[in-house]
This record gives structure tokens, C-alpha cells and sequence, in this order.
């Protein structure tokens, strides 16, 4: 192994350790990458070590925390995985209303600790996800239309720099890296190792499924894009388009107020079309949690997306049928989540997170187990992710997708030129890259 000065401290994994395998794979198994060493930091003095032991043997690096990076950014071959993940303690000052939540937090334990506390955060629905990755992104949830994103919760960042130093940005204190990672992306400035959010009380929800035939469907999505971003900001919905071979349409959501009211709010939902199923409960808010959980857990998958401005035409809601009529896999799906609310009462301009005023995004969801299977759902999510281009505007840097050839303007928009100042002026050396990092100017 390299020579150093410095030694790597915490939980260290080389290849020829028997928990190598096991550490090296990320949630999307389509991808399979050999990194030299992988670090588990238990403490920052670790992750310290390993930035500076990579920058002196001049190894490249990336950051991990939930491994949920869609084009497996946070793994490389013969380079170093810096993993946060067995950093994941939780401190909550109930009576300030902040919590300081370590880098390697993920959903569900983060969400069951505030819980018995009374409150949340407004975060993902996947509950493997990590806190820093989602929160780096934007972060959105089934609270985001009251709340607002995740990233719009934080308060303070610690981060170890590409020097290998501990950095802090608040709204005071380097304010510029603050504004960068509220939206910015995972990876980029440095190695995130804790944060402080927001936290917000919560008790009991209210939460409703609907389901129709796929007969439904067009009606189904000109209703839902009608209503969604509009209606009462307390309530986020979702909307799945599965394929026709499967045969349904369906709509989850989640009301911070009273079911009868919730009942009240649906009537432009419930009366579109011939609904098969319509429930609509009260839980305690981390049943919901465990409701909205979509995640399969790891497998191979290639999905993407795009923000909607503007109600989709006709001829746009064809193309996404016809998709779904001719997808390779029974279990594809197009997943539609509201936006707006919270959301858009902060300017573009006003976060590293440019899509504010979108009023929806989609997701265009393909998974499979055999290998020769990859090529065709590949093709057609491809193929669908162009052919909705001219009715869609950019797409979220938590779903990358390496297709999108100008993915600068489709993640941050105009706020691409900051980005790229502040990336000069915290990682001038561009330690911290990989194949859609922001470039220092």
C-alpha cells in the first residue's frame, strides 16, 4: 500500500479483507467497483485522516454515506471510499427546535429518534437513504409542501475541506458554503460530518390511497397535475403510473391536519374516473413513515427524471402511456410527486437548489434482476427521458443520470456560475470530483 506520513484511522477495509465484498457494493448492484480501501470513520478525526492520507499518496477519493448514489458516484475503482456511515449519532435540543444529526444517519433510525421526541424532519421517503447525500440534493419528502426541502431546514454544517481541515458555514460564517450545500449536490466542496437542522413537531396524520384501472389513467394524470401543486400545502401527494401489463394508477399522500378534511380536499381526486379503492386513515406519523417506504431495497436499476413548469399537453401524457405500454419489465413505473407549497416561497437564486418553481417532478423508475435485461429497460428509459424533453425543464442532482449531456443547466440552472466560484474557492484543486462534479472556475 501507499507510503505515508499519515495513517488511515477507523474501520479499515483493503481487498483482501473478508468484509470487502460486503463494503464495496452501493444500492444500484448494476454497478460493480474495486476501490483500494474503503475508511469507515467513527469520529472526524478519521475522516481527516483519510483526506490527507489520499491527497499526500495522491489517491483519488470519494465521499459515502447511504451508498444510494444512482450512478454510483460514491464508489471508484483503485481510489479511496471515505464512508461516514457508522457516524450516525443524533443530538436534539427539543426546547431550541434544532437537532445536530452526524453525516451517516439514514431515514428511518433518524425519523424512530426524533419520533419518541415528538418531532421530525421534512426528509425522503426511502428510509436506507442517508441524511447527507439527500440533504446536499435538496431533499424532498412527503412534508415537503409544508415544511419545505431538507436542505431548507439546515441551520449549520461541519465539513472537512480538501485540506483536510474542519470548516464551518452557518448564515454568518462562510455563508457562501452554506447557500452551495443547500442544494448543491453530495461530493462536491468536501466531506460533510455533521449537520444541524430544524426540527418540527408532529403527532398524528392523515394519509389516503386511491387506485383505478389503467383505463383511468389519462384522466387520472390531468386531474392529479391540476390539483396536486395547488391544493392545501399540508398535503403532499404522489402519483404512480404503473405499466399497462400491470394494469393501475394510483395516489398516496399525507395531510398534516384532520381526515375529514383530508376527505374534503380529495373530491377533485376521487371524483376523476371510476376509483377501485379509496382509503383514507389517520396514523401516527411514523406509521406513515413506514407506509411511504419505497424502498426495494438493493438491485439493479437506471432511473432518471425531470421537473414539470407547466401542466403536461395531451400529446405529453400519450407519450408517457405509450411508454408504459410498450415497457420491457412489468414493474416500470412513473412516479409523479408534488411540489410547490413551501418549495416556491424561496427564489431560485435563493439556494444552490434552482428548480423552484417546478410544479411536480417525475420520476422515471426501471428495475430488473437478470443482466441481459439491462439493455432494454436501459433503452426505453432512455428513449422516454427524451421524448418528454420539450415538455419538461431540468431534473434533480439526487437523480443523476450520466445520458444528460448538459447536466450543469438540468441540476442547477443559472446557479451553475456560484457553484462553480465557490467550488474555487473551497476545493481549488478539484480533489473532490467525479463524472458530474461542479468544475472550479
Amino acid at each position: 500500500m501507499a507510503n505515508s506520513n499519515i495513517k488511515l484511522t477507523g474501520r479499515i477495509v483493503f481487498p483482501d479483507d473478508p468484509n470487502y465484498e460486503n463494503a464495496r457494493l452501493d444500492y444500484n448492484t448494476r454497478f460493480s467497483k474495486y476501490p483500494c480501501v474503503i475508511v469507515f470513520c467513527q469520529r472526524v478525526q478519521d475522516v481527516i485522516n483519510a483526506v490527507k492520507w489520499a491527497r499526500e499518496n495522491h489517491i483519488p477519493i470519494r465521499a459515502r454515506c447511504g451508498g444510494h448514489s444512482y450512478e454510483a458516484f460514491s464508489l471508484l475503482n483503485n481510489g479511496i471510499v471515505i464512508d461516514v456511515s457508522e457516524m450516525d449519532k443524533i443530538y436534539l435540543k427539543k426546547r431550541k427546535g434544532i437537532a445536530t444529526i452526524q453525516a451517516g444517519a439514514t431515514l428511518l433510525p433518524l425519523y424512530e429518534a426524533l419520533w419518541s421526541e415528538g418531532v421530525t424532519i421534512p426528509g425522503g421517503t426511502c428510509p436506507t437513504v442517508g441524511i447527507s447525500g439527500l440533504t446536499l440534493g435538496g431533499g424532498f419528502g412527503m412534508l415537503t409542501r409544508k415544511m419545505g426541502l431538507l436542505c431548507d431546514n439546515l441551520i449549520t454544517i461541519e465539513m472537512v475541506n480538501a485540506k483536510g481541515e474542519i470548516v464551518y458555514a452557518d448564515e454568518c460564517v462562510n455563508s457562501d458554503l452554506l447557500w452551495a450545500s443547500r442544494g448543491g449536490g453530495g461530493g462536491n466542496f468536501g466531506i460533510v460530518t455533521s449537520f444541524v437542522f430544524k426540527v418540527h413537531p408532529i403527532s398524528n396524520v392523515a394519509v389516503y390511497d386511491i387506485t383505478w384501472d389503467w383505463s383511468d389513467a389519462e384522466e387520472v394524470i390531468k386531474a392529479w397535475q391540476d390539483w396536486a401543486p395547488f391544493v392545501d400545502e399540508r398535503l403532499t401527494s404522489i402519483l404512480e403510473l404503473y405499466t399497462k401489463n400491470d394494469g393501475r394508477v394510483s395516489s398516496t399522500g399525507e395531510f398534516l391536519g384532520h381526515e375529514d378534511e383530508l376527505k374534503h380536499l380529495l373530491k377533485p381526486l376521487t371524483a376523476t374516473g371510476k376509483p377501485k379503492q379509496i382509503k383514507v386513515q389517520t396514523i401516527p406519523y411514523i406509521e406513515a413513515v413506514l407506509k411511504f417506504d419505497d424502498g426495494p431495497g438493493p438491485h439493479k436499476f437506471k432511473n432518471t427524471g425531470a421537473f414539470v413548469y407547466h401542466s403536461l399537453p395531451d400529446e405529453a401524457i400519450s407519450t408517457l402511456l405509450y411508454y408504459m405500454e410498450i415497457s420491457p419489465n412489468k414493474d416500470n413505473s412513473i412516479q409523479f410527486q408534488s411540489l410547490r407549497g413551501a418549495v416556491s416561497k424561496i427564489p431560485p437564486d435563493g439556494t444552490a437548489y434552482f428548480h423552484r418553481e417546478a410544479d411536480y417532478i417525475m420520476q422515471y423508475i426501471t428495475r430488473w434482476k437478470g443482466d441481459y435485461e439491462e439493455c432494454p429497460n436501459i433503452y426505453w428509459v432512455e428513449k422516454l427521458r427524451e421524448s418528454m424533453l420539450r415538455y419538461v425543464d431540468g431534473t434533480y442532482v439526487n437523480w443523476p443520470d450520466t445520458f444528460i449531456k448538459d447536466w450543469p443547466c438540468a441540476y442547477y440552472g443559472t446557479n451553475y456560475r456560484k457553484l462553480m466560484r465557490i467550488k474555487r474557492k473551497y476545493d481549488p484543486e478539484n480533489i473532490f470530483r467525479f463524472e458530474q462534479s461542479i468544475r472550479p472556475e
